[in-house]
């Protein structure tokens, strides 16, 4: 048994040699939440001895984010971040990799008046798009990874005391991470390599259409022509290997931006812009959302729906059987890093230009006129369930199952 500090080590490790992949003389971006303080002075040192030139951290605070929103004027969140995009853009045109460590809490946000959270989702959207799009189309090495702040670990574990709450939410981050393993980076390996085999059997399908059924979805979603399953092992633009977030579970591509019909149903809730929305539905015609429901969050999710053109389309299609780890450990995370990797799940926005065969060459007019969804945000919404049935259907019309009961056919 590794006791914490051995565990941390190789969670810090996992970040750097299998996350972001660093590169000797490469410089690494570190965004990150000031709680995260002790992990990120371990990714620092981590990425030095792996020969990083420099590690820059930039550190953010739930508290000054909250004060921000509640005392700021209006018209603070109509200002675009210039000066963080020109930095970002610039960094990751000169090669720097991006590591986020992400340890928000999903209700920071609760009771701020929508039309502000809407605003500064939509400028910074619009502002920091060149800098996404890099990280979109693989052109730089990026990753996401998780730490526990109790604000975190109370909304995870309510019946626990708060002495307790921490120490079972890292329990469950190293084990879905495998950094509770002796030889985690060996242990990640094994797993790509099972996701990537999964990724082959369906590029050699070469499904026209997907047909979902079951906890209240009926959906219909065509592919592009020339679509590329993938799994979150990636290559950016110089050949080098990442993993763009752990933990991963999930194989995906990008749906036809106008081939969805149907309806389909959350079966989990969903965090966004410091909100929660759950038990949620949308139905879709053509490819756009044209009605949606939500037990909770309404206004939160129609603002996400009126974001922009392109947040009323999918942009991301993947395949989590119901029985992965994440989801057999029966733990709600209230975070898309953690609960997307429990359960199938769409994604309300851009589509990545890596799951199209020549998508990073194409220009944005060449990817829209493949039918690739276009937008400022990428969000996605759980809705697997243990009856969750799809059907892989051939231009012949040939149909396959992909998935029974939840699981892989």
């Amino acid at each position: 048994m590794l006791d914490f500090k051995q565990k941390l080590e190789n969670y810090a490790l996992l970040a750097v040699k299998i996350g972001v992949n660093i590169q000797p003389g490469q410089t690494l971006v570190v965004n990150a939440d000031i709680v995260s303080a002790e992990l990120v002075r371990l990714v620092v040192r981590k990425a030095y001895e792996a020969g990083a030139k420099l590690v820059k951290v930039n550190y953010s605070d739930e508290v000054v984010t909250r004060t921000r929103y509640d005392l700021a004027p209006s018209d603070s969140f109509l200002e675009p971040p210039q000066w963080q995009a020109d930095e970002l853009e610039d960094l990751a045109k000169k090669g720097a990799a991006f590591l986020s460590i992400t340890s928000t809490n999903p209700d920071l946000l609760s009771g701020v008046e929508s039309g502000r959270i809407a605003d500064n989702q939509r400028i910074s959207g619009q502002t920091l798009a060149p800098y996404r799009e890099l990280l979109m189309g693989n052109h730089v090495s990026w990753s996401i990874v998780a730490f526990p702040s109790a604000s975190w670990a109370a909304k995870v574990f309510p019946e626990a005391s708060p002495d307790q709450q921490i120490d079972l939410l890292w329990n469950a981050i190293f084990k879905a991470t495998r950094a509770d393993q002796t030889d985690p980076i060996q242990a990640w390996s094994q797993h790509l390599d099972g996701l990537k085999a999964r990724c082959t059997t369906l590029n050699d399908n070469k499904f026209r259409k997907l047909h979902y059924t079951g906890h209240g979805t009926d959906l219909t979603i065509e592919l592009p022509e020339g679509h590329i399953w993938c799994q979150a092992g990636a290559v950016n633009g110089k050949g080098v290997p990442f993993l763009a977030n752990i933990p991963t579970e999930e194989v995906f591509t990008a749906p036809l931006k106008s081939g969805v019909n149907g309806k389909v149903s959350s079966t989990k809730p969903l965090s966004y812009g410091g909100n929660l929305i759950d038990n949620f539905t949308l139905t879709f015609e053509n490819g756009k959302v044209t009605e949606f429901t939500a037990e909770k969050g309404s206004e939160t999710l129609a603002s996400l729906i009126a974001l922009d053109e392109g947040s009323a389309y999918l942009g991301e299609v993947a395949l989590v059987p119901f029985h992965s780890p994440i989801s057999e450990s029966g733990i709600l995370y209230y975070t898309t890093l953690y609960d997307e990797n429990a359960s199938c799940h769409l994604a309300l926005g851009a589509a990545y230009a890596f799951t199209l065969q020549e998508g990073t060459t194409m220009t944005k007019e060449q990817l829209q006129e493949k039918g690739m969804n276009q937008s400022h945000t990428h969000v996605d919404f759980m809705m697997g369930s243990p009856e969750m049935s799809i059907d892989g259907i051939k231009d012949d019309g040939t149909t396959v199952p992909i998935f029974r009961d939840g699981d892989w056919a």
